[in-house]
């Protein structure tokens, strides 16, 4: 079952016997529990009727007895086990998830992995149960789901400004989430996110950031490369060159992607590199500028610093700041 439809089911009153909440993003694991942990019972009911167990600390005999009792003074109990890739012998619930209390809701936070489809437990918790299965977000795809939270909040977001997070808050969701959190709250004057927004309410600069700064290299624009690179040093906590590296090998790489599609347009441009229409025009600009041979380059230029920055080839003496000038002035020339 998808995200969407599980909460909506939840919000109409509509509950099953036992979640499996598993995978590698925890941020969609946190929401469903926490909405069941806060809205499934009344304040009154949850002092008798609400169980939370923690893996590493408990067992799954406990917890499968618990689930076995019936609730006091309310018509269901809810018992969430978090941390439930550490349960010892998971296995035992097995019996459980067979025949589960239909008073009961047990739900079961399994992060960063998945249960093995093929046990027992799996095949009875998908039969008598929900499975829902949280896969990290795709970076390209991570300014689309910025938008879609946004606008749940009745917010927008300009093109630019949904780039300039991506970059840099990178794919945890909790942590982009906690953020337009607080921009929702600072930004009163308009229900547009704007890049201005983001430089005066997180401390991201909308004219020196990495994504500004690949579409420096994308025009040759020696000047306001160098510009952008000298803020770096300056602000060097906020720019590390570990990560201009990684977003210049992701930009330059999908620039050699393109010399080798048959199909230019820029639909199939932005499909293929696997990025935002708004992001693919600049692509296919800057792919003009640089040759095969050159990217193939770069990339090399890209992996020696990733190097370096990590002590590797270079005196103790170079600062990352340094680095990082040197590296820019290599792939401009």
């Amino acid at each position: 079952m998808e995200f969407a439809a599980i909460l909506q089911n939840l919000k109409k009153g509509i509950y099953h016997p036992i979640y499996l909440l598993q995978g590698e993003e925890p941020y969609y694991i946190d929401e469903i529990s926490n909405y069941i942990e806060k809205n499934v019972l009344t304040e009154a009911e949850r002092g008798f009727n609400q169980t939370v167990f923690y893996g590493k600390d408990s067992d799954a005999i406990t917890i499968a007895e618990s689930s076995m009792r019936y609730p006091m003074m309310a018509t269901r109990q809810v018992i969430i086990v978090k941390e439930a890739q550490t349960l010892n012998k998971i296995e035992v619930l097995a019996s459980y998830a067979e025949k589960p209390l239909a008073s009961t809701i047990l739900v079961l936070n399994y992060k960063y992995k998945n249960l093995d489809s093929r046990t027992k437990l799996a095949k009875q918790i998908k039969k008598n149960g929900v499975v829902f299965t949280a896969d990290k977000i795709r970076d390209y795809k991570l300014p689309d789901w910025i938008n879609v939270y946004l606008t749940h909040r009745n917010f927008s977001i300009t093109p630019q400004a949904a780039q300039i997070l991506t970059a840099y808050l990178g794919t945890n969701l909790s942590k982009v989430a906690n953020e337009l959190d607080k921009l929702v709250i600072a930004v009163k004057d308009t229900n547009t996110i704007t890049p201005e927004h983001i430089e005066k309410n997180i401390g991201l600069s909308k004219d020196f950031n990495v994504f500004e700064l690949q579409n420096a290299l994308g025009e040759k624009n020696v000047l306001k490369a160098n510009q952008i690179i000298q803020y770096f040093g300056a602000n060097a906590s906020l720019n590390p060159i570990q990560k201009t590296v990684a977003n210049l090998y992701y930009y330059f790489s999908k620039l050699f992607t393109y010399h080798f599609l048959k199909d230019k347009s820029e639909r199939n441009v932005a499909a293929q590199l696997r990025v935002h229409p708004f992001v693919a025009k600049g692509y296919m600009v800057a792919a003009k500028r640089y040759s095969p041979t050159k990217l193939y380059e770069i990339m090399g230029i890209l992996r020696e610093y990733d190097m370096k920055s990590k002590g590797f080839g270079v005196s103790t003496m170079v600062d990352n700041a340094d680095l990082q000038k040197e590296m820019i002035y290599k792939i401009l020339h």
